[in-house]
């Protein structure tokens, strides 16, 4: 029999290593894997799923929202962090928003504006304005103060561009505050602050962010996602806040609640990694439990 020339013999090997490796580690592996999951870590394996009344009701390791049909919080109920994983604690779109501190400028809505879409302008918020207004709606929710230092009384970041960029200041303008709003700060060195106006262009001026004197109450968790974005817990902090109003709303004692959070808190990982937190959803449920 007449030997197979040295290219074909080349590529007949190749196409066995593809098939045997194939089967290996698309077949095989997975399938041994799955079923070592399966046999030692069911729960785990099948997300970690809470039930109550025998329905599934959420996982334990992934986050979820409880709010109504319009995205409003449901008063009786704990809250979440915020998520940036798709419309929120998506397990397919896990992610951060990627926007880091010196994100603080605004792009302002254009009114009557659309975008590529069809859909009209919605602008564009920085982390900072994000995080303002989360904290303002933390503490209208509560009752508490929702100040923090870089944010405008109205929930966006204070923030100035002013001009020129170097020298002595001829213009001030609040680009987070759309006219006709008042700017958080009458003057800056002797010039007038404007309120931001849509559309123009401001990045030739000087970004100041003004701290103010604020002291934020509402804790951090409470207004920035989590890596993942999938997070399932909160800070104590954040529970302790929450809990005058879930008491109220259920008719229990804050102590009552309080005792619920605690039972709920797990410690750091190893006894030093991290920093106890409360799986929201296991607090939820063991309220529903206590008072229905």
């Amino acid at each position: 029999m007449e030997r197979l020339p040295s290219w074909i013999r080349q590529h007949l090997a190749a196409l066995r290593v593809l098939l045997a490796l194939t089967l290996v580690t698309g077949a095989i592996y997975p399938l041994v894997v799955t079923g070592v999951a399966q046999a030692l870590f069911n729960g785990n394996a099948n997300g970690s799923m809470v039930q109550k009344d025998g329905k599934d009701v959420g996982s334990g390791v992934i986050g979820q929202y409880f709010t109504d049909a319009d995205g409003n919080p449901v008063k009786k109920y704990f809250q979440s962090r915020p998520s940036a994983a798709g419309a929120g604690y998506d397990p397919t779109s896990s992610a951060a928003s990627n926007l880091g501190p010196e994100n603080i400028v605004d792009t302002l809505p254009v009114p009557g504006a659309k975008d590529a879409e069809g859909n009209p302008d919605t602008g564009k918020q920085s982390l900072l304005t994000q995080v303002c207004a989360r904290s303002k709606a933390v503490g209208e929710l509560e009752g508490v103060s929702g100040a923090r230092p870089y944010c405008t009384p109205d929930g966006v970041g204070a923030v100035l561009k002013v001009f020129p960029a170097v020298g002595t200041p001829a213009r001030a303008v609040s680009v987070n505050q759309a006219c006709p709003a008042v700017p958080f700060v009458a003057e800056y060195r002797g010039v007038k602050v404007e309120c931001g106006r849509p559309g123009e262009d401001y990045a030739a001026g000087r970004t100041v962010a003004v701290r103010g004197t604020a002291r934020a109450v509402v804790p951090p968790d409470a207004v920035t996602a989590s890596g993942s974005g999938l997070d399932p817990h909160i800070s104590v902090a954040y529970a302790d806040l929450q809990a005058p109003r879930v008491a109220r709303e259920r008719g229990m004692t804050p102590e009552a609640v309080r005792a619920l959070i605690r039972e709920n808190t797990t410690g750091r990982a190893l006894g030093f990694m991290g920093e106890p937190a409360v799986n929201v959803l296991g607090l939820n449920l063991a309220l529903d439990r206590a008072k229905g």
